[in-house]
């Protein structure tokens, strides 16, 4: 599934060589890692030494040198190989193009060359428990004092905390000409005094964990601050349409994955003379999941083009569109996988029936799809705000 026009001969040698990855793995090694509540750790460790988990990041300190466009087709292929990774959207995807995009020389040589082959990983701390998506009422705070900073408040569904070395943590501080606060993303170690996790009981099959954060007077020194403490917005919004566009990518492996199943199944089931795949009610509803997959992707690569070429406000509306799509399609794409296997499509032999709710987290996170109607219908339509 390569598309000529938009894509290079570069990236195609690279979706075939992470499709070879993936296939060595699958959704097995998932499916294993998940029973015995481990990590990810070799698939990670090998997609890291091959230059894959670092191929948007720049090539001083590291990286491939390459943008969001090289790492969503990463991320897509080994979905579509039944492996995702879903660090990748947190940890090169949000934390490596905010730091390396804002971060001081000295942050970009100790983090951009851990992150880029896998070594080390870093969580993205953004969502509370009572702001959700209104980053507006984020209530985390960061004080001043003694030339460094204090931060106190709570996160919520954030990733990976466990395995991480560190997260980028969205704060506010206040704002000294209007005494409003600002957000402001600061690097929180994992050993940090007062620096907290709980893990969330989750009904969903993945190797990343979920966590509630507690930060009791967590003490950093002035250079945990990432960027400018005045550009806050910007620096968040550099780190968000990543996000996004990589969840699209998310959500596109694994509506391919679960159509490839499904196109596996109606080929060779065969219940009267033919094969189920023959007949027009098992074949349409699978040509238009696929049809819907493939419009998923181009809005996917518009996005990605965008955002690499420094069009972020274009990106802005690219990346909410995408997301919306590629989830939308993933999930009929998975629910019509498992109506075409019927029985055997609840069967753990099978593996489809865990997609179900793995499908539905494209849709909420990182933002819910009424947000993302909601950014269309305010800022793409001009309609006014509801909200």
């Amino acid at each position: 599934m390569s598309n000529p026009v938009i894509e290079t001969e570069e990236h195609r040698a690279l979706r075939s060589s992470v499709a070879a990855l993936g296939k060595r793995y699958g959704r097995e090694y998932i499916a294993r890692t998940v029973a015995e509540g481990g990590h990810a750790d070799a698939l990670w460790a090998e997609a890291g030494k091959l230059g894959y988990l670092g191929v948007n990041l720049p090539e001083e300190y590291g990286g491939g040198g390459g943008g969001i466009a090289e790492l969503s087709l990463v991320l897509e292929e080994l979905g579509a190989a039944g492996c995702p990774l879903l660090m990748l959207v947190v940890s090169p995807a949000i934390c490596g193009t905010v730091i390396a995009r804002f971060g001081t020389e000295e942050q970009k040589r100790t983090w951009l060359p851990g992150l880029a082959d896998g070594t080390r990983t870093m969580a993205f701390g953004i969502t509370e428990p009572d702001a959700g998506s209104n980053s507006h009422r984020i209530t985390t705070t960061a004080r001043r004092e003694g030339g460094g900073w204090v931060l106190n408040g709570r996160k919520v569904f954030i990733s990976g905390v466990d395995i991480a070395d560190a997260t980028l943590i969205v704060g506010r501080t206040e704002d000294a000409r209007t005494g409003r606060l600002k957000p402001c993303l600061f690097i929180v170690p994992r050993d940090a005094p007062g620096f907290g996790r709980s893990p969330i009981d989750m009904e969903l099959a993945a190797a990343e964990k979920q966590f509630e954060l507690t930060l009791d007077e967590v003490r950093l020194p002035a250079d945990a601050l990432v960027g400018d403490e005045d550009a806050g917005l910007l620096q968040l919004f550099a780190g968000l349409n990543p996000e996004r566009i990589m969840t699209a990518a998310f959500a596109l492996g694994m509506g391919r994955y679960a159509l490839d199943r499904a196109l596996d199944y109606a080929r060779t089931r065969q219940v009267w003379k033919e094969p189920i795949g023959a007949h027009q009610a098992i074949a349409h509803p699978l040509a238009q999941a696929h049809i819907e997959l493939e419009l998923a992707r181009l809005m996917t690569q518009k996005a990605a083009h965008l955002y690499d070429a420094g069009d972020d406000m274009g990106a802005g509306e690219a990346a909410n569109m995408a997301k919306y799509a590629a989830a939308e399609a993933a999930v009929h794409a998975v629910d019509q996988a498992v109506h075409t296997l019927g029985g055997n499509g609840l069967t753990r032999e099978y593996g489809l029936a865990s997609m179900i709710t793995a499908a539905r987290v494209a849709r909420v996170a990182p933002v819910s799809r009424e947000m993302i109607l909601n950014f269309v219908s305010h800022q793409s339509l001009g309609l006014p705000k509801s909200y």
